[in-house]
């Protein structure tokens, strides 16, 4: 019964692949998160606007694509999970352990962003139904929100939709999600766009991101952009490496990489054009994080025409992100369970979103209903968050180019590079983006400051 059942699902992972255009999806889905409508405007604002965006380019291209296409490359050839890919393309049975760290890292993640996913969620709700305009004391109202159950039950929600699509596998879920929300994000994303770009006073807020001030860039600037352009293409994380193996081999990696690459820096920069104008428009300070979103910017569009329809929108479009990042994120330790204790997928799904929700619940009562869940002067929330997206995601990074950079005889055939450009991505493996990583991974610890 053993053999047979560890034959079916077996079966079950070979038969499961994207297509090419599918796969694309799925990765920009993967990449395309929360962190650039809240993190990017104020990481932006603060280094000089366009000119930070220039270097955010340069980094990206420079640390993002090599070690994107190095995750995508070990996946496709290892042909399983995030915690066997190093080992099943050659590595000795020590890489394993960092395998592992890049399946508990996104299952940690997902415990709390889940959380927030679920917020967005609700706000959506609630603009459409005109609850959320009906009171102008937003503050109040995000306070007195996270400070109920209601986020636990919107947190349950959004991780049974995650599960949902999850369960139904790569190209009958995973696939399909991402085909129907991705094109949907972009239109949603261009509407969101006109109208902020032309309301009263927009200019200044285009100006502001669209001219660049180099007097502002620092020693710190360049290790923001850095620290940003891996983690907002889910580089160290496993995504890309369970990705990877549902890849047919016919499929261009290099294409691929650069795909992705351009998919994430067309929502940054679409991103920008929707946060600067209508913050500068309505004279809102972009630094303030959540409380940009739940709170600032609710004001803002209770403020202009049509505000209810263009309010509930957005709060869909960052549904749309939240969730399409959390499906990648799930299917991460789908992909380790399935592999490692032989479930089936839809035994996998459901036992994680449980555990998940579970986790999820210190976290959520953090921020609210029971503020003595705090440690060091960190909610609960903020540690989880801290510890993953601070050491565990730099470090999971630091692993993937090292491995391939020194240790993977079979990189040049696996990239499918030429050979000019097999040699400038080696040599970006391995003498410029672990020197890099490890510099965020210092700076993101607190190791350097400035």
């Amino acid at each position: 019964m053993s053999v047979q059942r560890n034959s079916i699902n077996n079966n079950e992972r070979k038969k499961e692949r994207f297509s090419s255009t599918g796969f694309i999806l799925a990765a920009i889905g993967s990449s395309v998160g929360l962190g650039n409508m809240w993190k990017f405007p104020y990481i932006t604002g603060e280094n000089g606007g366009a000119a930070f965006f220039l270097l955010f380019i340069v980094c990206l291209i420079i640390i993002g694509l090599p070690v994107l296409l190095a995750e995508l490359a070990i996946g496709r050839s290892g042909r399983g999970s995030a915690a066997t890919a190093f080992v099943r393309v050659g590595g000795r049975r020590g890489w394993k352990s960092l395998g592992i760290l890049q399946v508990l890292a996104p299952f940690l993640i997902l415990s709390f962003y889940i959380i927030v996913a679920g917020w967005t969620l609700h706000y959506a709700v609630s603009a459409f139904s005109g609850n959320l305009f009906s009171n102008p004391d937003f503050e109040g109202q995000f306070a007195q929100f996270i400070s109920g159950y209601m986020p636990l039950v919107w947190q349950l929600v959004a991780l049974l939709i995650t599960g949902g699509v999850v369960i139904l596998g790569i190209s009958g879920g995973i696939e399909k999600f991402n085909k129907i929300l991705i094109p949907s994000l972009v239109v949603l994303l261009i509407v969101l766009m006109i109208r902020a770009v032309t309301l009263p006073g927009a200019e200044a807020g285009v100006s502001f991101f669209l001219n660049p001030d180099f007097s502002q860039l620092t020693a710190e600037s360049a290790l923001v952009a850095l620290g940003h352009a891996f983690f907002s293409l889910s580089l160290g994380m496993g995504i890309l490496l369970t990705y990877g193996s549902y890849v047919r081999k016919e499929q261009s990696l290099g294409s691929a990489t650069l795909a992705i690459g351009a998919g994430d820096l067309i929502y940054a920069f679409i991103a920008g054009l929707i946060i600067f104008p209508t913050t500068f428009s309505f004279g809102i300070a972009p630094d303030q994080g959540p409380s940009l979103v739940f709170i600032a910017l609710p004001a803002a569009f209770s403020a202009m025409p049509l505000g209810s329809f263009f309010g509930g929108l957005f709060f869909i479009l960052l549904a749309i992100a939240a969730l399409t990042s959390s499906v990648s994120l799930l299917e991460v330790p789908v992909s380790y369970t399935m592999e490692r204790f032989r479930w089936s997928r839809a035994r996998s799904v459901w036992i994680l979103v449980g555990l998940l929700f579970l986790i999820g619940v210190p976290s959520a009562l953090s921020l609210g209903m029971v503020p003595e869940l705090t440690f060091g002067g960190k909610a609960f929330f903020d540690w989880v968050d801290f510890i993953t997206s601070n050491i565990m995601l730099p470090v999971g990074g630091l692993a993937i180019t090292i491995f391939a950079g020194y240790f993977w005889k079979g990189a040049a055939e696996a990239s499918g590079l030429r050979a000019g450009w097999f040699r400038v991505w080696l040599f970006m493996l391995r003498y410029v983006a672990p020197i890099l990583v490890f510099l965020v991974l210092l700076h993101t610890t607190g190791v350097i400051k400035f």
